[in-house]
């Protein structure tokens, strides 16, 4: 029965990332990946800069000597993964409900590439605006198509993936979603939230890391060069600029983003293939024009 395609449950590969510094918060996020239902699951940890230890049994573990940052170590997880959909899941995430997979692959229509479901703290603390696939967070109970997404908890059909080279090993830490969400809706694909599932996940603010402010921007101008027309970039890179400006007030912190922002043009942000101006309009359609 297994063998027949009618029958067949949809097979899941979850790929954790851990650097080995949340033993709690990793031993919950697996337990309550382990209690799903209505898939067949298999997982993937990858040590990131770790050797993973007192893992459970069922569970894949592989080990990086350097912490490979988030894009190219989900990479590396995905590369090992063996289900038609990959749950790229965060380590200190869990899961409240033993069909929250089930319910995203179900959103999983033939043309949908990514699913992502609503972040919900579990203390109740205010969910931060990343979360929130929309330009105005009072978007945030509605669902339908995106143009951006979540990286911390998303459901990603794995052929999708593959096909548009995955994410963006290079940038480290930052925006990575956004340029993986630029080259699958160029390619046809659609983004889905479905604020009805819920992942818990605690409410962390992004600018603890100590490469935030670099990354963040270097990764914006790298978006820009690598997936935009070339009349958008200065217009997209603009507006983030005086946006930063706008919300960050301390100097130091500036001084670091503007560093990242002139480190973004002097390096090498990978293969650049601008999106059809067709896809500057569905995004735009979508509420999220790419300029912002």
């Amino acid at each position: 029965m297994t063998d027949d395609p009618v029958h067949r449950l949809p097979r899941v590969t979850a790929v954790l990332l851990s650097m080995g510094n949340r033993p709690r918060e990793l031993a919950t996020a697996l337990e309550t990946l382990h209690t799903q239902t209505g898939v067949e699951l298999d997982c993937v940890l990858l040590g990131n800069g770790w050797h993973p230890s007192g893992i459970p049994g069922w569970v894949s573990t592989e080990e990086s000597p350097e912490n490979l940052g988030c894009p190219q170590g989900r990479n590396v997880g995905a590369g090992l993964a063996t289900g038609e959909f990959i749950f790229f899941y965060d380590d200190d995430a869990w899961l409240p409900s033993p069909d929250v997979l089930s319910r995203m692959v179900a959103c999983m229509d033939d043309d949908v590439a990514v699913v992502q479901p609503k972040g919900v703290d579990p203390v109740g603390r205010p969910a931060p605006r990343r979360w929130t696939p929309r330009l105005r967070v009072s978007g945030r109970d509605r669902p339908g198509d995106a143009a951006v997404f979540w990286e911390a908890t998303c459901l990603i059909r794995r052929s999708a993936f593959e096909q548009v080279g995955g994410w963006p090993g290079n940038f480290f830490f930052g925006h990575e979603g956004v340029d993986l969400a630029m080259r699958l809706l160029d390619h046809g694909w659609r983004i889905r939230y479905c604020p009805s599932i819920e992942v818990h996940h605690p409410a962390t603010a992004a600018s603890r890391h100590a490469v935030y402010y670099r990354t963040n921007a270097r990764n914006r101008v790298w978006v820009a060069r690598r997936n935009l027309p070339a009349p958008l970039v200065p217009v997209y890179l603009g507006v983030w600029s005086l946006a930063t400006v706008a919300r960050v007030h301390d100097r130091e912190a500036l001084r670091v983003w503007f560093s990242g922002f002139a480190d973004g043009w002097r390096s090498d942000p990978g293969p650049r293939r601008p999106m059809r101006w067709s896809t500057v309009w569905r995004m735009t359609r979508l509420g999220r024009p790419p300029v912002w």
